[in-house]
């Protein structure tokens, strides 16, 4: 391994450690994000938490961006191709430049109004999900921007390897999920087991009921913890039910 490769091996490992260390999102971030700039190296980084109450975007530096010029990159963001990318819970690190040619990035508003004067003219981009809090859902949106050279293969490469560890991180860092007001004894008992992996028969023997029963207390729990599928509601109970757990 070349010497610079081992400099950015050493980076990346930095990062894992302060994860693995790390006991609250407050003091994890201020430390995190100039560590995630070092290990894929850029001008400035945007990291973006994303929840059913909105969003609430950092960057390093601090003063990157300010209020007016972040109302005018999500009024104009549905129409960039990496954005679009990023709204979602995961998305793989994909460079700019594997979306669009610096032609049409140029004639974005996004770019002409907010990303030009900070000097982004190439970036990478990632999304991961971020557990739960008590809104729902999390996800943050982590962009690396750069003015002088694209990124290469090994950036995309180190961004993925860095992008599991941020979720695995943020999910066991959310704010505790407390069980929602109003689910019943019965729905809470249905969860558990749907937590477990069981089919709605296979519940449905273990409660002494009907499947259709089963499907019945399930229809109504989703409504209470805000999902709409078994898997939602089963990875948010597991997560909220091993909260719980540890805060014993």
């Amino acid at each position: 391994m070349t010497p610079s490769g081992e400099a950015g091996l050493r980076r990346i490992l930095a990062v894992i450690d302060l994860l693995l260390d790390a006991v609250d999102e407050e003091t994890l971030l201020p430390a995190l994000l100039p560590m995630l700039l070092q290990a894929v190296p850029g001008d400035s980084l945007i990291w973006s938490l994303r929840t059913a109450a909105g969003r609430q975007p950092l960057s390093t530096p601090t003063d990157l961006f300010g209020p007016d010029a972040v109302r005018t990159f999500f009024r104009h963001a549905p129409a960039d191709p990496l954005f679009r990318h990023c709204d979602i819970a995961s998305a793989v690190p994909l460079r700019r430049s594997d979306l669009q040619t610096r032609t049409e990035y140029h004639g974005l508003a996004t770019y002409a109004e907010v990303l030009r004067p900070v000097g982004a003219e190439y970036q990478l981009a990632m999304a991961c999900p971020a557990g739960y809090a008590r809104t729902g859902r999390r996800s943050v949106c982590l962009v690396v921007n750069r003015s002088g050279s694209d990124f290469t293969q090994a950036d995309v490469a180190a961004s993925e390897l860095l992008r599991i560890r941020l979720s695995h991180a943020l999910d066991r860092l959310a704010p505790c999920v407390p069980t929602p007001a109003g689910v019943t004894a019965r729905e809470s008992a249905v969860l558990d087991l749907l937590a477990r992996g069981m089919t709605d028969q296979q519940i449905a023997h273990c409660l002494d009921v009907s499947a259709r029963t089963v499907d019945k207390h399930l229809e109504h729990a989703y409504a209470k913890l805000q999902v709409h599928c078994r898997v939602e509601a089963a990875n948010l109970w597991l997560t909220a039910s091993t909260r719980r757990q540890r805060a014993r």
